[in-house]
């Protein structure tokens, strides 16, 4: 029967660290496993991944090529009809300064153009305003409450 008095570690769940670099007796003496001499043999020698000492690392090196999106993509503020459920009353404007002022839009997200996203179906009739995007689900969802988008 197992009890706090008979309790104990599985063989081999506690194990010692290695004591590196505590004489020849130990095993790990001189060198303590470092190898001799360099950079990587002293206290504080190690450097970052892809450091290859006063040469051009290899990720420089190579050439960048292919087209990337983030320059030209644009950024959205994502408020989600979960949010506006909780937040807002029956057939109440849902528009950016309502947004604001009910606390779903925050710093950046006052300038950016806002998207409405989510799957949940609504319970009240909302009339979105100065929205630029909505999902496919988040649209269904409000025509299905009888919400009006402008």
């Amino acid at each position: 029967m197992l009890t706090l008095t008979n309790l104990q570690s599985p063989k081999g769940a506690n194990k010692n660290t290695k004591r590196l670099g505590r004489g020849q007796a130990s095993g790990q003496g001189t060198q303590a496993g470092k190898g001799h001499k360099g950079q990587k043999a002293r206290k504080s020698g190690h450097v970052r991944s892809g450091f290859e000492g006063n040469n051009l690392p290899l990720y420089m090196r190579l050439p960048k090529r292919g087209f990337n999106n983030t320059r030209f993509a644009e950024a959205y503020a994502v408020v989600t009809l979960e949010n506006i459920e909780l937040k807002f009353n029956k057939s109440e404007t849902v528009n950016r300064e309502t947004l604001i002022v009910k606390g779903l839009l925050s710093g950046a997200d006052k300038r950016l153009k806002i998207k409405v996203i989510g799957c949940i179906p609504l319970t009240k009739s909302l009339n979105f305003e100065e929205v630029n995007k909505f999902s496919k689900k988040a649209l269904e969802s409000i025509k299905n409450s009888s919400g009006t988008v402008k």
